[in-house]
């Protein structure tokens, strides 16, 4: 019956979705971050739902959408220039078949990213898509944060929302984004007109802000931990009450540190050195590997390169944070094959040498770049309509930064929903520069920016 429900609105979803073809944009976004068709067990499982919304999406687009206010922005063309380098590393990767099997999903990834900006070209849109995002990531946070509040959790063993172990689902993975996210949280809860500020959207902010820093302590994972860290950070740029808000900071950990797992804190421990943990330890011997590795084949060895590094790590004697294993005192020395590169540089390096880190580095730099210009032309601006420009561009720089830290320690440089980040970002830019070109802005004189009358009213397709 779940099946037959979900095909029936999925007809009834495409019959609206051609008169306002921006849903079907939304429709992927939700998708491709949480992947409800692994929810059913037969029906929707055979049907490639993803590939046919994303082909509705840009279909749609293409025949009905208004495309006069449309602008690119320089940040598509280096994700152009991204794909077309991925696609010739997999033609001459060392593992064709592996290399074929993730480049199926990157290719989308990437083209979505390169389209959806085209379609942001109005605040309600641009405030959809970050609605869609949170709830989407939030779906899973909340299942998360639930169980770990019961007392549940554990390193691997914390199940988000699918018994799976791959995308959002990966307990690093969705900590980094959980964290990641709040900044974004913050700005609906005082920005978001879809749902208008209230004491109910307040308290579903906050609840959802807790659950996602919750995320660290129930996945154990070390990734969340540095995130929270990076993020509170970087709050400080933000507020208004810098003093009160590290007493309030310190404070909290203090009261917090009690209550926290044994399991949790000896985890954590292993932060300060990586050669009493398997983990970490072999984390950086793969990092040693794949260096090497470049300087051999500097335009990289395609996707999953690393199926062919052998790392032999000497272990430093100490406690281990896994219950299921005893407790070494003595150094030991052991070999491992095929490891993957837990961080997205190394990932990159690995894969697509010297010049795919570079097209990937340069388009997240030019991206914060971009979110610093906006924040700091919109600061102090005073007219009503745009004081929500440069809290945005804030929350996505911090958010932005904070998971570009995580993806330290985490191989998540593909991840589809850091391109919808990237999406958004862009979006906002050109959304922001036409109204700027539209109103005569002067960047150079003092004039604020006069806003044209036909746009008080944002277009909804």
């Amino acid at each position: 019956m779940r099946d037959l429900a979900f095909v029936a609105f999925l007809f009834a979803f495409i019959g609206v979705g051609f008169r306002k073809p921006f849903l079907f944009v939304l429709c992927f976004c939700y998708i491709d971050i949480v992947a409800p068709q692994r929810l059913s067990y037969f029906l929707i499982n055979s049907i490639p739902i993803s590939l046919i919304v994303f082909g509705l999406a840009i279909g749609g687009w293409l025949a009905v959408d208004d495309k006069r206010d449309t602008r690119w922005s320089g940040r598509q063309f280096l994700l152009i220039a991204l794909l077309l380098y991925c696609w010739m590393t997999t033609i001459n990767a060392d593992f064709p078949v592996e290399a074929a099997d993730k480049w199926s999903w990157v290719w989308k990834a990437l083209v979505w990213a390169i389209f959806l900006p085209l379609t942001l070209r109005t605040k309600l849109r641009i405030e959809s898509l970050i609605l869609i995002m949170l709830l989407s990531a939030g779906a899973i946070a909340i299942a998360g944060g639930i169980k770990t509040a019961g007392g549940g959790g554990g390193y691997g063993q914390l199940q988000l929302l699918l018994n799976e172990n791959y995308g959002l689902y990966e307990g690093s993975i969705m900590s980094a984004v959980g964290i990641s996210i709040i900044p974004l949280i913050l700005w609906y809860r005082k920005h978001g007109t879809i749902f208008p500020p209230d004491w109910r959207v307040s308290l579903f902010c906050f609840a959802l802000i807790f659950a996602c820093a919750l995320l660290p302590i129930g996945t154990q994972a070390r990734t969340g931990l540095v995130c929270l860290v990076i993020l509170a950070v970087l709050s400080l740029r933000a507020v208004k009450h810098r003093f009160l808000y590290v007493a309030g900071a310190v404070l909290l950990t203090i009261a917090v540190i009690p209550f926290l797992p044994q399991s949790f804190t000896a985890r954590m421990e292993t932060i300060r050195d990586h050669k009493s943990d398997q983990s970490a330890s072999t984390r950086v011997a793969v990092w040693a590997w794949t260096w090497e590795y470049a300087k051999d084949h500097p335009f990289g060895g395609g996707f999953e390169a690393y199926i062919q590094n052998h790392v032999r790590v000497e272990k430093a004697g100490g406690t281990t944070y896994d219950p299921d294993k005893p407790q070494e005192s003595e150094a030991t020395v052991y070999e491992e094959r095929s490891r993957a590169y837990h961080s997205s540089y190394f990932e990159m390096l690995g894969e697509q040498g010297y010049p795919g880190l570079a097209l990937w580095l340069l388009l997240h730099g030019v991206s914060l770049v971009q979110m610093e210009r906006l924040r700091r032309r919109y600061l102090k601006t005073r007219r009503a309509e745009e004081q929500w420009i440069a809290p945005l561009a804030t929350a996505l720089q911090h958010g932005h930064v904070t998971y570009m830290i995580g993806s330290l320690f985490v191989g998540i440089a593909f991840q589809p929903f850091i391109y919808m980040m990237l999406a958004l970002e862009m979006g906002l830019s050109t959304y922001v520069r036409r109204r700027e070109r539209e109103a005569g802005w002067r960047p150079l004189t003092a004039r604020p920016a006069q806003v044209p009358a036909r746009h008080p009213v944002p277009n909804a397709h």
